[in-house]
């Protein structure tokens, strides 16, 4: 069975090693590159020998490079109120914030799950809706027919950076604009299913 490269010897040097490499993908993704292994490790001073130990393809650099969101993580502020709808405007609030923070890196995954057979779950990880629906757990008292979960997956189809693509390429606004949008639309979605 092989060993992982970077879990024999000298871990931690080499957890630097990936660490500058990674960092160095995502500022030249934050440049509007498409970083290679190569680029890389040209930014990082690293040898392209080294690098390729860590990252054997491009698409492996650009996964590593994924915005820094701990699973589990919550938008919401330890002292979040009850209502729903305005706990999703802050969730939208900080959600929006973060795709426009990492729209680079977030874009390089949107292009790497649009190839052809692309791995969906490593890349689509389905945050956002874990969020959306903690934002939405008090219906669950308050409006017991109404499916958190379909909903939750029904506002995330109106924001994300999809949306954030679509409202700025397209539709032609900036960030702010386009974030402001995406919050109206959720708490719109969220409103109409509270309609009796």
């Amino acid at each position: 069975m092989d060993v992982p490269y970077e879990s024999t010897g000298r871990r931690h040097q080499k957890a630097r090693t990936r660490a500058a490499l990674v960092s160095a993908a995502r500022q030249l993704l934050a440049d509007g590159l498409s970083p290679t292994v190569e680029d890389a490790a040209t930014k990082a001073a690293i040898s392209r020998t080294t690098a390729y130990r860590y990252f054997a393809t491009q698409r492996a650099l650009l996964l590593a490079a994924h915005p820094e969101v701990r699973p589990g993580t919550s938008l919401l502020p330890a002292d979040a109120p009850s209502d729903p709808v305005a706990r999703l405007e802050l969730v939208m609030r900080e959600f929006t914030r973060i795709t426009v923070e990492w729209e680079p890196q977030l874009r390089a995954q949107l292009r790497l799950s649009l190839e052809p057979g692309a791995g969906q779950p490593e890349l689509r990880q389905g945050r956002a809706i874990g969020w959306i629906e903690e934002a939405l757990s008090p219906l669950g008292g308050t409006h017991p027919g109404i499916d958190i979960h379909a909903l939750a997956v029904s506002i995330r189809s109106a924001t994300g950076i999809e949306s954030l693509v679509w409202l700025t390429d397209v539709g032609g606004l900036d960030r702010a604009a386009a974030s402001a949008t995406m919050t109206r639309s959720a708490l719109a979605i969220l409103r109409a299913a509270m309609e009796p």
